[in-house]
């Protein structure tokens, strides 16, 4: 290979290279710093609850994408293990569930599924009420107390991800700035005794 050869492929490997970043091939400056905010453990006399709050779920992309009529899912994750000192932690409870935002164009209206209330959808006009149901929970029941040990420590870990299938296949190319949408939280846990 000449020297011209040389030097024209480096200045297109760097183009390239730059445009990959640029497009979502790498983790974009702009990509979300999601958080869940506002996590509560409590208990109704039969059963222990949860509450909590996605915060920086939703980007402008997102938003506009979904009035576009793109769904979007959110996953949540929620993990409840018993302590123990000499031996590792029991898994007591392991849960994985979706919420679904889509919107209807002809009668301008959002609708938000949630796996754990089965058969029941939330509808709304407003972007901003759509948004706050996709984003919190709100009482999800996690164990009956008849199965937790009283006095015994537990950790209560949850987590939340944009669900990889929010996109059919085709569309990841068509929306070359789909890393922009990405966002998964860190594990927050709450440990408590019972």
């Amino acid at each position: 290979m000449t020297l011209f050869h040389k030097r024209t492929f480096r200045g297109f490997s760097s183009f390239f290279l730059a445009l990959a970043l640029f497009c979502g091939g790498g983790q974009p400056a702009l990509a979300q710093n999601a958080t869940i905010e506002e996590l509560i453990v409590t208990n109704s006399s039969t059963d222990l609850l949860l509450f909590l709050t996605v915060n920086n779920a939703f980007t402008k992309q997102m938003e506009e994408g979904i009035r576009n009529g793109i769904p979007v899912t959110f996953s949540f994750y929620v993990k409840l293990e018993r302590k123990r000192n000499t031996w590792l932690n029991q898994e007591l409870v392991s849960l994985n569930f979706d919420h679904t935002l889509s919107y209807d164009t002809l009668k301008e209206e959002y609708s938000i599924v949630r796996s754990e209330l089965a058969g029941q959808a939330f509808r709304t006009k407003s972007l901003a009420e759509a948004k706050k149901a996709m984003a919190q929970l709100n009482g999800l029941t996690i164990s009956p107390l008849k199965a937790l040990i009283p006095e015994a420590g537990y950790l209560l870990r949850v987590k939340a991800r944009l669900a990889e299938k929010t996109l059919p296949l085709y569309l990841h190319y068509v929306i070359p700035f789909w890393s922009l949408w990405d966002f998964e939280t860190d594990w927050y846990t709450v440990e408590f005794r019972y």
